[in-house]
């Protein structure tokens, strides 16, 4: 049996170049797994740039019933977007 998570706890990531459609296919991937909600966060950037995404990242939280298994599934998923756009960058401390 797994263990769940002791404490809520949220992650901010993204992307740079990813496009609006696939955060969109990633959100829904991800509000699938148990104990995960997930948030489009909005673009920051002062200047428009079409290599940039539309969204600014993803912030992702567990709940408490969030299990090992679920954790993993969240990492697969985030892996195989990952292999295929780049790679995935923490927003952590930035605001």
């Amino acid at each position: 049996m797994d263990t769940p998570i002791s404490l809520l706890s949220s992650q901010l990531i993204c992307c740079p170049q990813l496009p609006l459609a696939v955060y969109q296919e990633i959100a829904a991937h991800l509000r699938q797994v148990i104990g995960v909600t997930v948030e489009l966060l909005p673009q920051r950037s002062r200047q428009f740039d079409y290599a940039q995404s539309q969204v600014g990242g993803l912030q992702i939280e567990y709940s408490l019933h969030t299990d090992s298994l679920s954790l993993q599934r969240v990492e697969q998923i985030l892996a195989y977007y990952g292999d295929r756009y780049g790679a995935w960058k923490s927003l952590e401390g930035q605001g």
